[in-house]
């Protein structure tokens, strides 16, 4: 029987996983599985050798603090991979950790197949990051057709597959009246999958929210959040007291909140994308320590953070990050977009041309395609 690893090193990566491993399941039963996983590949009953949440660090600094225990479940998974003996290593995303391992198994056994999906941002940073992954990486899958160059131009194999959760459509119907007052008008908040973006953003979000319930009062909001947080997002919530609030974690009933929203606010990252690939008016947050984004400054290439504004080349949604990101600007861009048709819509038109670009029939289909030509 044939054997994959799966080693993803965050839940965005672990979603991604779960798309293409599910897709890979229903054409090719007899493959054996292990993994560094979440709650998505649990979900496909892939063992994972620890808790993902034991990798999960936001920004240079808390990597600093952590390194030890970097370092040691490094080791613990090298160990076990090798032990694995799978025909396939097939990494995820977080670079910084999964390519780390790939490199040093692909020294112990060469024999094992590296397939590493979502390129490295070598377009915003350490382009001569591509030179290094030549000696380990046997195939890398592209989220995004301009990132194809960078590969090509070093002789590594790559497949262009499209985003996975742009082909996303979950056609069942949801109840959702348990959760809201049907007479409000839905508002989604994405405050982030770590315990560090949660901790800094959610206390913004609630000064926020006050600040609108000053103006609306037809306004329902509700925060997307994992399993692993929504206890912890609800005991924030109930401190605050809010009447029009609440926290969701089951992914049929946040896609189903998010198709009904008017708005979202999210924290940079993926799952902005799923956003505008919904047509929902949204903006961008996000803020980290001084140290981490002085640090982060002095290496970015590009003038934004969202993949959507970078690929457009200019500010189409909203970004407030860092000392922007306080409750009184937030407000101010949301109410400003809010009230102005003409923007939402021209926000919504540019972001639809950009996401045509990062779409294929069937990304899943495509990556799960690739792992099944390398076994």
């Amino acid at each position: 029987m044939k054997k994959i690893f799966i080693l993803v090193g965050e839940p965005s990566g672990d979603r991604l996983a779960f798309n293409v491993i599910s897709t890979l399941k229903k054409n090719k039963k007899d493959i054996e599985y292990l993994s560094v996983g979440g709650e998505y590949l649990k979900k496909l009953n892939i063992k994972s050798i620890y808790d993902l949440n034991e990798v999960t660090y936001l920004g240079f600094t808390n990597v600093i603090f952590n390194l030890f225990k970097i370092k040691n479940k490094i080791k613990i998974t090298i160990k076990e991979i090798i032990k694995f003996n799978p025909d396939i290593l097939f990494s995820v995303d977080s670079p910084d950790l999964t390519l780390r391992i790939a490199e040093k198994v692909k020294k112990i056994n060469p024999k094992i197949k590296i397939i590493h999906f979502v390129s490295p941002k070598v377009y915003v940073w350490r382009e001569n990051r591509v030179k290094k992954l030549k000696s380990f990486l046997d195939h890398i899958l592209l989220l995004f057709p301009f990132e194809k160059k960078f590969f090509e131009n070093e002789n590594i194999p790559s497949t262009f597959t499209g985003h996975p959760l742009l082909e996303e459509s979950r056609n069942a119907k949801i109840e959702i009246t348990n959760f809201t007052n049907s007479k409000k008008r839905l508002f989604s908040i994405f405050p982030g999958s770590r315990f560090s973006e949660i901790n800094t953003l959610t206390p913004i979000l609630f000064r926020f929210i006050k600040l609108m319930n000053n103006k609306y009062n037809d306004v329902f909001f509700i925060f997307h959040s994992t399993q692993k947080h929504i206890h912890l997002i609800k005991k924030m919530l109930k401190k605050e007291d809010f009447f029009n609030c609440d926290v969701v974690s089951d992914e049929d009933i946040k896609s189903e909140m998010l198709k009904r929203s008017i708005f979202a606010i999210s924290k940079s990252g993926t799952v902005s994308l799923e956003i505008c690939n919904l047509k929902i008016p949204s903006i961008i947050i996000y803020k980290m320590n001084f140290i981490n984004f002085f640090i982060i400054k002095l290496l970015v290439k590009v003038k934004f953070a969202n993949i959507i504004n970078i690929a457009a080349n200019e500010e189409v949604i909203p970004e407030l990050l860092q000392s922007k990101c306080n409750a009184e600007n937030i407000f101010y861009h949301v109410d400003n977009l809010l009230n102005n048709k003409i923007h939402l819509q021209n926000q919504i038109n540019k972001t639809q041309q950009i996401i045509k670009k990062f779409k294929t029939k069937n990304p899943s289909e495509i990556a799960s395609k690739v792992l099944i030509d390398f076994l």
